[in-house]
């Protein structure tokens, strides 16, 4: 079928992220719909209908979610934004929010209304200056047009948009460390139940939604849930941005239907570069595990690919060729895991700090077979028994590549390929 941009739409417009440009190609008319013709509950509905599911990795029906909210509780309700984008190789929320923030503000808002919510934040990865500014200026605008504040559109619901940018630390990604960060304390994850849709933020009823998951909502509304599910697989359908990095042609973001093939949006990118092959790529960030070239016709969807033993997660593809050590690549993701562990569980504390310690002995030759073992036996240590996901992620891709290529790691045990480390890289590693 034709591709439709849906996400991507505006991004190559003049002056994509103001409010004129926005205004001129459907802008807030999904809001104006949902405001003027829609009760909350109508709102949830369609989206509920659509089947549209989250877009930040686990895939979480977003009606559902919203749904959860509970109703005439006299507590306030808020809607957060996890814009703390933080996993390796994911890159979609920075352009979208670059090129086109109004279309992620009209998405609050019409998310806010739906669960009868007043204040709203964007929770914003704190080395994304560019975009705090696109967003605070695009905010500015909405305010003045009548998009957010009090009385929107005349018809008496009010909304106030906070952004905050946060220090830079990847466990703030996970929703629960987010609101603990939001409030002002320690960005931590905390114990669930309960759950953010009961306890979130100032333990009052909070939806957390993604960038791409709420930029998604005008256009459901518009178009309604069937035409949004005429694209993509029954159970995850619609467009997404897939953000292709590495050893490709043209690196970028590519909008296409969930259930698209890396072949396919390797098509689109221009290849593997020239006098290469792939060898091995992540579906959805570094913290999802590891594909091969035999998946290469995989339809990239939330269920298809767990069935392949990975996850969708962000969209994000790493292309890696035939010139990449995998092992030196899984070292890198891992002590990027091991720096950013918060510290709160010891399996995530601890093993992670253990696995850069084994791996960056493999790699400088000094690495026994013995070694592998003891991967393996840390990962199944900390895989599920870590307070959130951050320990399960660091495992990913250390498991899926001893999968695949445990030839590779045997080579340097063996002294067939020769070390990527010095032994002097050894001492602080972590």
């Amino acid at each position: 079928m034709p591709l439709t941009p849906v996400l991507t739409k505006r991004w190559l417009s003049p002056r994509s992220w103001t409010l004129e440009t926005y205004e001129q190609l459907e802008g807030y008319q999904g809001l104006r719909k949902a405001l003027t013709t829609m009760t909350p509950d109508e709102v949830i509905s369609v989206v509920k209908d659509s089947s549209l599911r989250g877009r930040g990795g686990a895939g979480f029906p977003t009606g559902m979610k919203w749904q959860f909210i509970p109703q005439n509780d006299g507590k306030p309700h808020y809607v957060v934004v996890n814009a703390d984008e933080g996993e390796p190789g994911t890159c979609r929320d920075a352009p979208l929010m670059m090129a086109d923030p109004h279309s992620l503000i009209e998405g609050i808002v019409i998310a806010s209304y739906a669960v009868r919510c007043n204040v709203a934040f964007i929770y914003l990865r704190g080395e994304l200056v560019h975009a705090l500014r696109r967003l605070q200026y695009a905010i500015r605008e909405a305010y003045e047009a009548g998009y957010l504040g009090t009385d929107i559109m005349g018809t008496g619901f009010n909304l106030e948009l906070v952004v905050h940018s946060g220090a830079g630390a990847y466990i703030c990604g996970e929703e629960t460390a987010l609101l603990d960060s939001l409030e002002g304390y320690r960005g931590q994850p905390r114990l669930k139940p309960p759950f953010p849709a009961t306890a979130g933020l100032y333990a009052s009823p909070t939806v957390v939604n993604n960038v791409g998951t709420l930029a998604s909502v005008p256009a459901i509304i518009m178009g309604g849930a069937d035409w949004w599910k005429t694209m993509g697989p029954e159970r995850s359908p619609g467009t997404s941005i897939f953000s292709l990095s590495g050893r490709i042609a043209r690196p970028g973001q590519y909008e296409a239907p969930m259930g698209t093939t890396l072949r396919e949006l390797l098509e689109m990118a221009g290849g593997i570069r020239a006098g290469h092959e792939l060898k091995f790529w992540t579906p959805g960030g570094s913290s999802t595990p590891l594909l091969t070239a035999e998946h290469l016709d995989l339809p990239l969807d939330f269920d298809s690919v767990v069935k392949a033993g990975s996850m969708n997660g962000t969209s994000a593809l790493q292309i890696f060729d035939d010139s990449d050590s995998v092992v030196y690549a899984v070292y890198k993701w891992t002590t990027f895991y091991a720096h950013e562990s918060c510290g709160k569980c010891t399996p995530c504390r601890e093993g992670t700090y253990w696995l850069v310690q084994i791996l960056a002995r493999i790699l400088s030759g000094a690495g026994t077979t013995e070694d592998l073992d003891t991967l393996l036996d840390t990962c199944d240590n900390i895989n599920g028994r870590a307070f959130c996901a951050l320990g399960d992620g660091a495992t990913s891709p250390i498991t899926s590549s001893l999968q695949y290529f445990k030839d590779e790691y045997e080579g340097y045990i063996s002294g067939r390929i020769p070390p990527r480390l010095r032994q002097t890289e050894l001492v602080g590693a972590h």
